[in-house]
């Protein structure tokens, strides 16, 4: 488990890698440690995901539902965040050294989970308006989008410092980690039956 220090400085270079700024890579811990300590960003992310997926089971349930009910159904969607968040890396882990990149995994790696820790953050007003506002659609459909938008930036951003290998890289590889994800979050939904709506962070 990495200590405080450890943790905000992930967080700080991974935001400043999401700014466009190379700096950020000099506070991460790009050694075997840091590398698996950077997972740690799950548990930093936690918090607002178990908001979003606990709002949304008390949505799709019936009223007359059981607690069990609804405790599976955020269960399953813990596993399919869990798979979206790990197979892709370990997918982009077999081919790293035939694109050319396995210089710049491990940076790749550290840097997105401590990032993705940052963007479940971000997602946090999406579940207050689904839970305060919950007749306010459009204005929720408008800040989805704007979240999202923002998200993908700070996303091919960070790659791009991350890799460190031009524009095209990134992007060729940003692009294929989304396709990945998404692949892989509406596979799991639909073999554990899971709504397609359901959000995944």
């Amino acid at each position: 488990m990495p200590s405080a220090d450890e943790i905000q400085a992930g967080l700080t270079g991974a935001w400043r890698m999401m700014l466009g700024r190379t700096d950020g890579i000099g506070l991460l811990d790009l050694s075997a440690d840091g590398f698996w300590n950077s997972f740690f960003a799950m548990v930093v992310a936690l918090p607002p995901l178990f908001a979003m997926w606990t709002s949304f089971a008390v949505e799709a349930s019936p009223a007359t539902a059981e607690f069990s009910h609804r405790m599976s159904l955020l269960l399953r969607m813990a596993l399919i965040e869990f798979a979206a968040w790990v197979v892709p890396l370990m997918l982009l882990a077999a081919v790293a050294a035939r694109i050319g990149i396995r210089d710049r995994f491990v940076h790749y790696v550290v840097s997105t989970n401590w990032a993705s820790g940052i963007i479940a953050w971000l997602l946090l007003p999406l579940v207050i308006v689904r839970v305060f506002m919950p007749t306010s659609t459009e204005f929720s459909a408008l800040l989805s989008v704007i979240v999202f938008i923002a998200s993908m930036v700070f996303v091919w951003r960070l790659t791009n410092v991350a890799l460190g290998k031009g524009a095209a890289t990134a992007t060729a590889i940003f692009s294929g980690m989304v396709a990945a994800s998404l692949i892989i979050v509406y596979a799991l939904k639909w073999l554990l039956a899971i709504p397609a709506t359901a959000p995944v962070g």
